[in-house]
């Protein structure tokens, strides 16, 4: 704990969360609410979430103060890693007795306390957990979840289930994944990504191995087989014998005979043990998510769920929110949205795109972190060279400050010595919006990728294009 040891959430009934805009922080606020306690939040500006937990009954502040303490009176005060430890509000809560901690603080004691499934891994773990969640949830086992992203067929990120499962994505970006001991544990992929907080590949690759040793006596542990950061991590701890899925039939759970359809989604014969156990039918896009699916159908037998019940679930699992989205259609112009912001992200989103779609590919991609963008430009670049038409928009800092010399103009420059002249540099979404009608023609797509403020970007371009529409369609003279 932060504050001490936290002997149980139940004294606790006046609850505030700082930065409860955020996708982890707005679930465990419903989690919360749910649970019949007073909850109140509080975050720099308004988001999709903010609206949703307000939605819930739960009231929200803009802006961190604290003043907060006065008109809330919370008896704990829970805050995202990104809440720095000397924030006003934080030390006034000390200094008044109040206790704080950090999210995954609190969410691990509601998770240890359970069944808990973990899905962890670099990538893919919003979408693993989310069928992981639906699929438990139409068998009728009622699970608890804590998911990072909107569950399009639950409508939520969060929920209290009835069940003795708590599904919930485990977030590695600054360690605290080590707080959860996980009865079923999931690791899609060990990739290099939060350098801020991991200054080398192989320090990631530590901290999945303790986090796999932090498991509960006699759990199962389910990792990808394909993925090399996996295969270099430690193994040590109370888990059994590793469960390992990948292509083919040399892993316990394996896929044959993958189709990708066009206009979206993919089918495979899902194998077990090398031997087939029926086809699979996703309307979700990409071998990635043929991966993900794996992953779900290997905890979904440990959990007792039948074969037939989950496929079911799964042939109509829409995805999560952000994960390769449809915005809309105009003028013939298809768009979607992604939150991918590692090049290993984008490259798979770029791949499904063109396998499911066929159309030339408009990309705007919003960097994410300086850190990142230092780390990895000339990787961004190398994925970005797969779209037809390329723009860049300024880094969406977070919580960082600025690195003198680390810009977007990085990746555009590496694009620029590589050949693609054409790479457009966007001082804001309304001049992306300008470039990305002016060169998009009927039967083109756009693909707006980064995990900042960028989703907005889609539903502008989508009203460019129908006023210049309808601009075109006037009548001389008009």
């Amino acid at each position: 704990m932060s504050d001490g040891f936290l002997t149980d959430i139940k004294n606790h009934k006046k609850i505030h969360l700082m930065g409860i805009g955020g996708a982890g922080m707005s679930g465990l606020a419903i989690l919360l609410h749910e649970m019949g306690h007073s909850v109140s939040g509080c975050d720099a500006e308004n988001s999709f979430y903010v609206e949703k937990v307000r939605g819930e009954g739960v009231e929200v502040a803009m802006g961190h103060h604290k003043s907060h303490l006065d008109m809330y009176a919370p008896e704990l005060i829970i805050h995202t890693s990104a809440i720095a430890q000397d924030h006003p509000e934080l030390i006034e809560a000390r200094r008044r007795g109040i206790k704080v901690a950090r999210r995954a603080e609190i969410l691990s004691m509601l998770f240890n306390g359970r069944k808990g499934v973990g899905i962890a891994g670099t990538h893919g773990k919003t979408t693993t957990s989310s069928m992981i969640s639906m699929m438990a949830e139409f068998a009728g086992l009622d699970p608890t979840a804590a998911i990072g992203g909107e569950l399009s067929d639950m409508g939520c990120n969060a929920k209290i289930g009835g069940g003795e499962y708590m599904v919930a994505e485990l977030d590695e970006s600054d360690g605290s994944f080590e707080l959860f001991s996980a009865e079923i544990a999931v690791i899609t992929n060990i990739d290099w990504d939060h350098v801020d907080h991991y200054p080398t590949r192989e320090s990631v690759v530590s901290a999945f191995g303790r986090f796999v040793s932090g498991m509960k006596p006699g759990s199962s542990l389910i990792a990808c087989g394909e993925d090399a950061g996996v295969r270099k991590m430690p193994r040590n701890g109370n888990a059994g014998g590793a469960i390992f899925y990948g292509w083919g039939l040399g892993w316990d759970w394996g896929a044959t005979d993958v189709e990708h359809i066009s206009g979206g989604g993919a089918r495979y014969i899902l194998n077990r043990a090398g031997r087939p156990v029926g086809e699979v039918k996703l309307k979700v896009s990409g071998e990635h998510n043929v991966m993900n699916s794996l992953a779900a159908f290997a905890a979904c037998e440990i959990m007792g769920i039948p074969f037939e019940s989950s496929r079911k679930a799964l042939g109509i699992f829409k995805g999560a929110k952000r994960r390769l989205q449809r915005v809309g259609e105009a003028s013939g112009v298809l768009i979607y949205d992604d939150y991918g912001h590692h090049p290993r992200e984008i490259a798979v989103t770029i791949s499904a795109v063109a396998r499911a779609f066929r159309r030339p590919l408009h990309v705007v991609f919003q960097p994410h972190r300086y850190t990142r963008t230092q780390a990895l430009y000339r990787d961004f670049a190398a994925v970005l060279g797969a779209a037809e038409k390329i723009y860049l928009l300024p880094i969406y800092s977070a919580d960082e400050i600025p690195i003198t010399g680390v810009s977007s103009f990085l990746i555009t420059d590496e694009l620029r010595a590589a050949g693609r002249d054409d790479a457009v540099m966007c001082g804001d979404f309304e001049e992306a919006a300008e470039h990305v009608c002016e060169a998009a023609r009927p039967g083109d797509m756009v693909l707006t990728v980064g995990a900042g403020s960028i989703e907005c970007l889609g539903e502008q371009i989508l009203k460019c294009l129908r006023e210049r529409a309808r601009g075109n369609a006037e009548p001389a003279g008009a």
